[in-house]
């Protein structure tokens, strides 16, 4: 990825042009960080476990590098979830606010 367009509301690019192509490739956004700390995997582990160079997963993770289909399928199969709970084309939601309709932090002042 040489250089990225314009940038969405977390000022991440909506996408990025490529030497290669003078098609923009969209972001595909995931979930790949959330679901190995969830299960207590290391980047290593993951990385291990699918073949790919940890720094790969590293680039995922911040959303530097898109998948291939290929890897998308095999990130997917190892979590035992399907392709479209790991991966979108647009940005997933906030847990908290899926889970609990939480669009805002807690304010620490109002715990007791």
């Amino acid at each position: 990825m040489d250089w990225a367009g314009p940038l969405d509301v977390n000022h991440k690019p909506l996408y990025y042009y490529s030497m290669t192509s003078r098609k923009p490739e969209p972001i595909v956004h995931n979930r790949i960080a959330l679901l190995r700390v969830e299960r207590g995997v290391t980047r290593q582990q993951l990385a291990d476990s699918l073949d790919i160079n940890v720094q790969t997963v590293g680039y995922l993770e911040r959303g530097d590098y898109n998948p291939s289909l290929a890897l998308a399928f095999a990130i997917a199969a190892w979590f035992e979830l399907p392709i479209a709970a790991m991966f979108s084309p647009t940005p997933f939601p906030p847990m908290s606010q899926q889970l609990y309709g939480r669009t805002a932090p807690i304010d620490p002042s109002h715990r007791s």
